[in-house]
Parts: structure tokens; sequence; C-alpha cells
């Protein structure tokens, strides 16, 4: 049986995304965007909250140009992916890799998709939970830590505190990262455990905000977004160190590359974000918001 989770909440069409300091109107948008994008005079981006701020810094430095870059993150990648399929946007930002799913799901779509770089996931534990012991954890530990079958640290060598987790939601490009790890025997993942200890969260932010502030949490993350947080701590997987040196070199288990998707080859405003993005100043703006760049991948 594949978990099932509650629906959340959403806040509306419209969200205010910090990002660099300053606050960029993000809005979901409809409409019809032809094929390659860049029709319209606005291009309409949508999907991971791990790569939106590479695209929303983009965005900010083409508008120096005349372009128009909107940029939303609702769903996800999988959001993402949806709205592309749809024809609502231009460009779906996606942490996960197009599977055969979203190709039949819109069998008339070209998926094209361009890579910007790698991330990686972090498990995430409070500070004073790994400082107490809690430094590694191996995949059958991980495994009982998600399926809810660990109440307290100190099972793993830690403090006498109960384990809370925070859970992705389906669709989640971090999510789906977390699972094939887990089940690399192809077993599907099981139900989500009924426990008060257990929530689905969504985006990076809302991740990080509840690990900040829930004692004992654990949570997968985009290590990105754990820089500059000391209160926060990345455990070691199987051993493994989560370094840059070990991510360029798929040491680490828990890594993606971090997509641009269009349907068909991009064109007009679309390719000139993407081309951005892959000019070397827009492979600065993935090093500076803590990815691996396609040069640092050997890819360049």
């Amino acid at each position: 049986m594949r978990r099932r989770h509650p629906k959340r909440k959403r806040t509306g069409p419209y969200q205010l995304t910090a990002i660099g300091g300053s606050l960029l109107l993000c809005t979901a948008v409809a409409g019809c965007a032809g094929k390659g994008g860049g029709g319209g005079d606005t291009v309409r981006v949508s999907g991971s909250t791990t790569v939106n701020p590479v695209v929303a810094d983009a965005g900010h430095a083409l508008g120096g140009q005349g372009i128009k870059v909107s940029v939303d993150t609702q769903g996800g990648s999988a959001g993402g992916i949806s709205q592309l399929g749809s024809g609502q946007i231009d460009v779906a930002m996606s942490s996960k890799p197009l599977s055969d799913a979203d190709r039949k799901r819109f069998p008339k779509v070209d998926f094209v998709a361009t890579e910007i770089g790698r991330d990686a996931v972090g498990i995430i534990i409070r500070r004073n939970v790994y400082e107490s012991g809690t430094t590694s954890l191996s995949r059958d530990q991980l495994k009982r830590i998600f399926e809810g079958k660990t109440a307290n640290w100190k099972e793993f060598g830690g403090p006498d505190l109960p384990v809370y987790v925070f859970d992705k939601e389906p669709g989640r490009g971090t999510r789906e990262v977390l699972d094939k790890y887990l089940y690399q025997d192809g077993a599907a993942p099981p139900a989500p455990p009924g426990s008060g200890r257990y929530a689905i969260v969504g985006g990076n932010e809302e991740t990080r905000t509840k690990l900040l502030t829930t004692p004992g949490s654990v949570a997968p993350l985009s290590s990105a977004f754990v820089e500059g947080r000391p209160e926060l701590a990345t455990v070691r997987v199987d051993g493994i160190e989560l370094t840059p040196q070990n991510v360029a070199a798929k040491r680490y288990p828990l890594s993606r590359s971090l997509f641009l998707i269009t349907n068909g080859k991009p064109a007009g405003n679309t390719r000139k974000l993407i081309d951005y993005v892959l000019s070397t100043q827009g492979q600065s703006l993935v090093t500076r918001h803590g990815y691996l760049n396609l040069a640092r991948l050997g890819q360049r």
C-alpha cells in the first residue's frame, strides 16, 4: 500500500517568497503557454522550492533586460510538471527527474529537461540531539524513524527525547529521493503512521521552520536550507558525510539533479531564461544558493 496523506490547506494563488532578503511577488498563473514557451510577455515558471531561489534571482537579473519572469512554487516539482503539462506555465522547476507516469499523463507534451546543477538531501536533526551522540544513521534506522517505529532518540545514542518526524508530501523531489533510498528493492512505502509525532510538510522553508521550532524533530531537507542555522545539524547517512566532494562523486546516497523543464525546445524569452541559468552568471547563482553547479559536476 502506498502512503496516503491528508490534503494540505493552500493559502491561495498568491504568495510572497523571501529571496536574498527581498520580497518577490509570486503568482499562480493561468492561460495557455505555447510549445517551447516564451510566447507571451512574461515567462511563467512554477514548481520546486529547491530550484526556486536560483530562478528567482535569474529572473531579477533578466528584468534589467526587459524580460519578465513570474515564479511560483505551488505543488513542488510534481505541481510544476502538472502545470506545464496542462499548458499553464512555460517552465517547470523540478528537483526530481521526469517519470514514465508524467509522460503517459501528458502524451501530447514534448517534455525537455535541462539540468542546471545538483542538490543533496540532508537528514536534519536538532543540534543538541547530534551533539548527544546521534551523528550517523543507517538505512534501516532511517526506515524505522520515517515509518514511525522509533519513539525516542536514546535508541540511536541520543538524549532521552521523543522523536518528531516531519515528512515531505507526495510529489516533492525531496520525498522521492528519500523513498528511493529507503526502499531500494522497489517495495512501496507503507502508509503513514497514525501518530501525533508524525506530520506532513510542504516546501523547504516550511520544513526548516518546523525543525527550528520543534525539539527532537527530524526531516529530509535540501542541504542549502541548513546553512547559517547553528541549531540544526546534518547526520551522516550510512557513515557518509554530506560534502560537495561526496555529492559530486555520487558517494553520498541522497542527491538529486535540478531541472528546468519545457514543452519542446525552449524558445523566445524562455530560452533566454534557461540560457542565463546555464551561463557563467547563472551558474554562479547555483553555487551561491548552496548547490553544485555543472562545472563542479564535471559537465563543463
